[in-house]
């Protein structure tokens, strides 16, 4: 397989030949959530071109990168994940997030937000020095996704699906309440007072929310 070398001995240069052709952090983003099947890259994805997410998941097994691994009975199938080595560029992919949504206002036409996209957001935002050590659990339920957020030890995991035991539910009404509240331009207090934000739990949890993700 051709790789695309820059003729440069640094490890940012060998990091872009692995990394850096059109579309490969996006699979590499989706996959830091969890294993998919091609299907689930190609859904997730929806613009790329079927032969591109070919190549680029060939690319990123050929580097070590991704691994693709077979399903047991009864599901079958395959799915792809990340490798160790993949799994390192986890706080590359959420550096560049937080660095790449300072420039982020209102969505371009025809730009989608994902569930995936939105699940990574919340490391993103995620100020663990802001936790001081508490395990604290929240479910965020918006218009068509439901996260759960643990977190333990100034460390957090983002999963789909309802929390099993959580501290405060957080559900967000019309538009995106949650992004603004995280973003600063709506105030915790303002959210639910105004219907936008409706909350299961103690009031001050979602002040904290706010300390613990914000961008």
């Amino acid at each position: 397989m051709t790789v695309k070398e820059y003729g440069q001995f640094c490890g940012l240069a060998r990091a872009m030949e692995m990394v850096g052709e059109r579309w490969t952090l996006l699979i590499v983003r989706d996959l830091l959530v969890g294993p998919k099947r091609y299907t689930d890259l190609r859904n997730g994805l929806p613009n790329i071109p079927t032969n591109m997410l070919a190549t680029r998941l060939k690319q990123l097994e050929a580097h070590g990168v991704v691994a693709r691994r077979a399903l047991p009975h009864p599901d079958r199938g395959v799915v792809y994940e990340l490798t160790d080595y993949g799994r390192e560029l986890q706080p590359a992919v959420i550096a560049l997030g937080r660095w790449g949504a300072q420039t982020m206002t209102e969505p371009r036409t025809g730009e989608i937000a994902t569930t995936d996209s939105r699940a990574l957001s919340f490391h993103t935002a995620f100020h663990p020095e802001a936790t001081c050590g508490a395990a604290i659990g929240y479910e965020v339920r918006m218009s068509d996704a439901t996260f759960s957020l643990s977190i333990e030890a100034g460390r957090l995991t983002v999963e789909t699906g309802s929390h099993p035991d959580p501290d405060l539910v957080i559900e967000g009404q019309a538009g995106r309440p949650v992004l603004d509240i995280m973003r600063g331009s709506l105030a915790p207090a303002d959210a639910v007072a105004e219907g936008r934000v409706r909350i299961e739990g103690p009031p001050a949890l979602l002040d904290r929310f706010v300390e613990i993700f914000h961008l």
